[in-house]
């Protein structure tokens, strides 16, 4: 019985954070006087991202940075395949033409560069540092149309009071952060009392758990009607995912692996992004979502093989 109210609180709160974290979100782009897919391509991906960053220079200064590899790249196949796919199904999602040609195609090519890069069947510091060096080109880039949105608009609808935004993004964060740990939790004891194996607990429930501020952003703000918000944070966390936490690793600790072992996230994550671009029409459909899932469920099973493999 204490599982399923864990559950419960953890699903409760995850509506909570994802309101505030949304209203903040677009209330600090209005106070700003830029669009909200700006604010959630940076701001919000680094915040939801921050655990990756974190599990990212703990184990390389451990001397294992192949997990903080692994953490990104799987992560960044959850976050489109899962997280975005569910979103769409729930509320398809217009996507705004300046994400579309900003972040779509440096998001489709995060894990084209890390394949590159990981073709020797190593990332040097040197890689690590091309990697951060290819960010910080991203990160200028968005700050640069921050500046000319702010200095072009006269009016922009939304928040206008600062304090109040950036307070309402702290407290639903950590709305969003207990809600992960809280549906882990609860989720993870449920499954185990019906007698489901760990790795699919791990690569289903946890990985769900840990992209609940993601999932919780894009189904609240297409709700909202603030689609650039979910849409903007999942490909800003891929953007920083790929190129500024593996980066951080690598240049920490020189990550040595074939470029097979991690094979299946670098193809299936490019293809999960290709699958949600959205063309003519702007518009991420439900279809799109079922083929999304299709691409998780291949991801999970190449991962279960390769377990039982090892």
């Amino acid at each position: 019985m204490t599982e399923y109210l864990t559950l419960l609180a953890g699903v409760v709160c995850a509506g909570i954070g994802g309101e505030l974290f949304v209203r903040g979100t677009v209330g600090i782009a209005g106070a700003l006087r830029i669009s909200p897919g700006i604010i959630a391509a940076t701001v919000a991906a680094f915040a939801t991202s921050s655990p990756e960053l974190t599990v990212s220079i703990t184990s390389s200064l451990q001397g294992t940075p192949e997990i903080a590899l692994g953490d990104a790249l799987g992560s960044n196949v959850v976050n489109v395949a899962l997280i975005l796919a569910l979103a769409v199904l729930i509320v398809p999602v217009k996507v705004p033409r300046d994400i579309i040609r900003r972040d779509f195609p440096v998001a489709l090519l995060v894990s084209v560069i890390v394949a590159v890069l990981l073709f020797d069947g190593s990332l040097s510091r040197i890689d690590g540092f091309v990697l951060i060096g290819l960010f910080a080109g991203w990160l200028f880039a968005v700050i640069g149309e921050a500046r000319r949105q702010r200095s072009a608009a006269v009016e922009v609808l939304g928040e206008h009071k600062p304090a109040r935004a950036v307070i309402e993004s702290v407290i639903g964060l950590a709305f969003l952060i207990a809600a992960g740990k809280l549906i882990v939790s609860g989720a993870s004891s449920i499954a185990a009392s019906y007698g489901i194996e760990p790795f699919i607990i791990g690569a289903t429930i946890v990985a769900l758990g840990t992209s609940v501020p993601e999932l919780a952003t894009a189904i609240i703000s297409g709700v909202r009607g603030h689609e650039e918000v979910g849409v903007g944070t999942i490909l800003g966390s891929n953007i920083f995912n790929g190129l500024l936490i593996v980066g951080t690793a690598a240049s920490i600790t020189p990550i040595h692996i074939g470029l097979m072992e991690v094979a299946p996230a670098l193809v299936l994550g490019t293809a999960a992004v290709a699958l949600t671009f959205p063309f003519a029409s702007g518009v991420i459909g439900r279809w799109r979502g079922v083929l999304l899932l299709g691409v998780y469920a291949a991801y999970l099973a190449v991962m279960a093989q390769w377990g039982a493999a090892a």
